[in-house]
């Protein structure tokens, strides 16, 4: 057969991504952030296998690519391909065809330097929404479009950070504003205004480097088809940017509505709600959205947008305390069942369930590594940092919370986070400035808060701190780490009875629902009831807690130091480390990767 192969060129100015690993232009290939060593024959081999994923390539064709002219031996291409399979191990990624040669099976995603380059940035800001019109819908179309236009292999433009993007609209920020705070150079804006029978958006684009606006546009359509109007605002702002075809997303968008399911526009209307619903980060609204995207998946097996989003959601309530994490495991493992097409979306809360939950790190380390392509996104971003933190990773943490801010430098949670890691890295007089700033920042974010009322109690601030918490927990009156974060900022200050007054509530609300008593150790230390804190820490591990390894490397637990039960149990991560180091060494799959092979 005549192939079109690639050129060399073309080949070698690249990125290929697979199976949790990365081959750069420069030829390093990284497993996550780990550099895999591979001889200048190997990559060669590699390269062209990947540029022709899904093609047979004739041991002849690999030969040249990697050794061109050079006289070698015969079984030396079976011996490269042999030794470069050991190395990509336990992704099973090259076949051999008989008496033909060696194909690529993986899903293999490239992206070209040069494209990537050119592509402008785009900010795509929030819809504002007219009379009669659900206040969702103009974040949710938003953001839709934007993963439209700058995701898969067709984008037109690079997408600016949606965080960062919606903390400044909420503030008000005039549209160009954003855009030049965030370095954007297009800004897409619009009113979604509504009949009593059809949607109508005016969508508008705007150049930020002169302010001048370059369209505008109308676009109408009826009330139940929300997907037909993402796909058409997609369809005229990539004709308008000079790229011929649509995105991958729009294309799925499209195929979304015009399939012959008729529930599926009420099954991406109802995720669009519920994406809604849960990003307000409050018990009742995630709980309502958990029922909203099962309904829509109930409609639409193939929504595998909804069940992305139901698997975050159940991680998010555990680690917020609304959902008892064995509860949220179960559901992430059932949103699981999808399409190979789809897995790497999942890899990262099924390997947040594989550590916490399950105590399995080596299966942990390979979700995460298959999922290290990933760009940045709040849940993917927030899970690999919660590892690093929980693992005592420290410096990588701190390194990757930086790196994700000059990606979105406005996002009120990655600088609450950042103040966090610090105070678990023991820099308390770093931590102390940036949970400040935060706070002064963004005065709407919760974890800012939380966040503040302990790093100001432990470090001496603890009036400010019981005003912060108190604060907190009568804004949010079902976030019960509000009100245990409160008790342990009035033990700080000396109002030990008060303190317990909160505790015991904490107890009884218990008795009727589930409750996250984690944070009540710190209280306890605080009161110097170093017994009643190891129990809280017992139950803690006993309930696969997010918060329990972090919990053991609080500078504020320093106190239990020394003491056996604390010991033990800062053992089982030891335990869990030196596992996954004996599995590796030996070569061995984990139980997960294997069954997910079979």
């Amino acid at each position: 057969m005549n192939h079109s192969s690639p050129t060399l060129a073309e080949t070698q100015s690249a990125r290929y991504v697979f199976s949790g690993f990365r081959l750069e232009p420069d030829g390093r290939l990284l497993r996550g952030e780990s550099t895999v060593l591979l001889s200048t024959e190997e990559t060669a081999v590699l390269r062209l296998l990947l540029a022709r994923a899904g093609e047979t390539v004739s041991p002849l064709e690999l030969k040249r690519a990697a050794w061109g002219d050079k006289r070698v031996s015969s079984d030396v291409v079976a011996k490269c391909i042999a030794s470069l399979c050991g190395k990509l191990q336990p992704a099973d990624c090259i076949e051999c065809v008989y008496k033909r040669g060696y194909r690529f099976v993986t899903a293999v995603h490239r992206r070209d330097a040069e494209v990537d380059s050119a592509l402008p940035r785009l900010a795509v800001l929030p819809f504002t929404v007219g009379y009669g019109v659900a206040n969702y819908l103009g974040s949710a179309i938003a953001e839709e479009t934007a993963t439209a236009l700058c995701g898969g292999e067709l984008a037109v433009a690079k997408a600016v950070a949606r965080d960062s993007i919606a903390a400044l609209a909420r503030r008000g920020t005039a549209p160009l504003e954003i855009g030049r705070m965030l370095n954007a150079d297009l800004v897409l804006c619009g009113t979604l205004n509504a009949t009593p029978e059809r949607l109508r958006l005016r969508a508008a684009m705007t150049r930020v480097a002169d302010g001048c606006e370059l369209w505008i546009d109308d676009l109408m359509v009826e009330r139940k088809q929300i997907a037909q109007l993402e796909w058409e605002l997609v369809h005229r702002v990539s004709s308008r940017m000079n790229r011929e075809g649509l995105s991958i997303a729009a294309v799925a968008a499209r195929d979304v509505e015009d399939g012959g399911s008729p529930f599926r526009g009420e099954a991406h209307e109802l995720y669009l709600r519920a994406h809604h619903e849960w990003q307000m980060h409050e018990r009742h609204h995630m709980q309502d959205a958990v029922g909203l995207l099962q309904r829509a998946i109930e409609l639409d097996s193939s929504l595998v947008a909804a069940r992305t989003d139901l698997a975050h959601l159940c991680v998010a309530q555990a680690i917020y305390g609304f959902m008892p994490a064995s509860v949220s495991a179960s559901m992430v493992r059932r949103a699981a069942q999808i399409s190979p097409a789809s897995e790497d979306l999942l890899w990262v809360p099924l390997a947040w369930i594989r550590f916490h939950v399950d105590r399995d790190l080596g299966a942990a380390l390979d979700a995460f590594a298959r999922s290290a392509h990933l760009p940045h996104d709040e849940w993917v971003t927030r899970l690999r940092l919660k590892f690093l933190l929980s693992r005592r990773q420290f410096e990588p943490a701190l390194d990757e919370l930086r790196a994700a801010i000059q990606i979105d430098p406005y996002s009120p949670w990655l600088q609450a986070e950042l103040a966090w890691a610090l105070h678990l890295a023991g820099q308390a007089e770093e931590s102390v400035d940036q949970v400040r700033r935060a706070i002064s920042q963004f005065t709407e974010c919760a974890m800012a808060h939380l966040y503040g009322a302990m790093i100001l109690g432990w470090n001496g601030e603890a009036a400010r701190a019981v005003e912060l918490a108190r604060a907190l927990a009568s804004r949010l009156a079902h976030f019960d780490a509000a009100m245990s974060v409160h008790a342990y900022a009035l033990a700080c200050a000396g109002r030990k009875e008060e303190a317990r007054t909160l505790l015991e509530r904490l107890q009884w609300l218990g008795r009727e629902r589930f409750v996250m008593n984690s944070f009540d150790a710190a209280t306890y230390v605080a009161m110097e009831e170093d017994e009643a804190a190891l129990d809280v820490l017992r139950i803690a591990n006993e309930r696969r807690c997010p918060w329990f390894f972090q919990l053991l490397a609080d500078p504020r637990l320093q106190p239990l130091s020394g003491r056996p039960e604390f010991e033990r149990m800062r053992g089982i991560l030891r335990t869990m480390e030196t596992g996954a180091e004996t599995a590796r060494d030996n070569g061995e799959e984990t139980d997960w990767i294997a069954a997910r092979a079979g």
